[in-house]
C-alpha cells in the first residue's frame, strides 16, 4: 500500500481563531495529524494544503511537504475536494499516487490504525472511498425533536416521540462521520467515476464504505472545549505510554 496524504489546514476559523495551530499537549494541533500521517504505514508522501504562513511553517519544520492553497480555495466556503484536487496535481502530476487520503489538520486525536484501516479497506474491496464514522451514542435521530415557540416538543420524525423508545441499548446502530479520514481512490477525487450524481459529495464516488469508531476515539477542534479535552486525552495517552 502506498498512498498519499493530503492535510487540509485553511487558516481561517470563526469558532476558535488559529486552532490549527493551537497549542494541544505540547505541539500546534496540526503537529498530530502530520505524525499520524507520518506513521500510517500506508502512507509514503504528505503534504499540507495551507493559506497560512504560520501553519506551513510549522508542516516544514514537521518534514512534510507545503502547497501553498490559492486564495479563492481558502474562504469558509471553499470545497474540500477543490483543494485537494488542487494540491494532488500540483505535487503529483505524473499520477503516481492512485490512494489518497484526506486529513483534517484540526482533528488532532484519532485512532493510530485508523489511516491504515481505512486504506486497506479501500484496496481489499476495490471501493471509491472509505470515511471514518462514529456512533452517536445517546444522540440518536430517534430521539431527535422539533421544539415551537411555546415549548411544544414534537418528534422530528414520524409520530411517536422518542419512537417510544427510552433505553439507550434499545436504540439501533446510528453512525455519523467523525473526521477522522477519509480515504479515496484517484478517480474518485477528480470526479472520474461515471454515473455518480453530481453534488458537493461527488468526490466520494458511487463505491462508499466505512470503517467505525467509538465515540471519543476522533476529536475534531470545533470549539474551545474541544481544546481542553483534546489536550487532557493526549497528555493521559502520552502518559499512559511512559508507565
Amino acid at each position: 500500500m502506498s498512498a498519499l496524504a493530503i492535510i487540509l489546514a485553511r487558516s481561517g476559523s470563526q469558532g476558535v481563531p488559529g486552532k490549527n495551530i493551537a497549542p494541544i499537549a505540547g505541539k500546534p494541533c496540526i503537529g498530530w495529524t502530520i505524525q499520524a500521517a507520518q506513521d500510517a504505514r500506508c502512507v509514503s508522501k504528505v503534504v499540507v494544503s495551507t493559506d497560512g504562513d504560520e501553519i506551513a511553517q510549522v508542516a516544514l519544520r514537521l518534514g512534510t511537504l507545503v502547497h501553498d492553497r490559492s486564495p479563492d480555495l481558502a474562504s469558509d466556503t471553499a470545497t474540500i475536494d477543490d483543494a485537494a484536487r488542487q494540491a494532488l496535481l500540483a505535487v503529483d502530476p505524473n499520477e503516481q499516487f492512485h490512494t489518497i487520503v484526506l486529513l483534517y489538520a484540526n482533528v488532532p486525536v484519532r485512532p493510530d490504525d485508523l489511516i491504515d484501516r481505512a486504506v486497506e479497506l479501500l484496496e481489499t474491496e476495490e471501493c471509491d472511498s472509505v470515511q471514518s464514522y462514529a456512533d452517536v451514542g445517546k444522540h440518536h435521530p430517534w430521539w431527535t425533536a422539533t421544539i415551537d415557540a411555546g415549548g411544544l416538543v414534537s418528534p422530528w420524525q414520524g409520530d411517536i416521540l422518542n419512537h417510544n423508545v427510552y433505553r439507550r441499548q434499545d436504540l439501533p446502530p446510528a453512525f455519523v462521520p467523525d473526521g477522522g479520514v477519509l480515504a479515496l481512490t484517484r478517480k474518485a477525487l477528480t470526479l472520474q467515476i461515471p454515473n455518480v450524481t453530481p453534488g458537493p459529495h461527488a468526490f466520494f464516488g458511487s463505491n462508499r464504505r466505512a470503517i467505525t469508531t467509538q465515540q471519543g476515539q476522533v476529536i475534531d477542534i470545533d470549539t474551545p472545549i474541544d481544546l481542553v479535552i483534546a489536550d487532557t486525552m493526549l497528555r493521559q495517552s502520552r502518559e499512559h505510554r511512559q508507565l
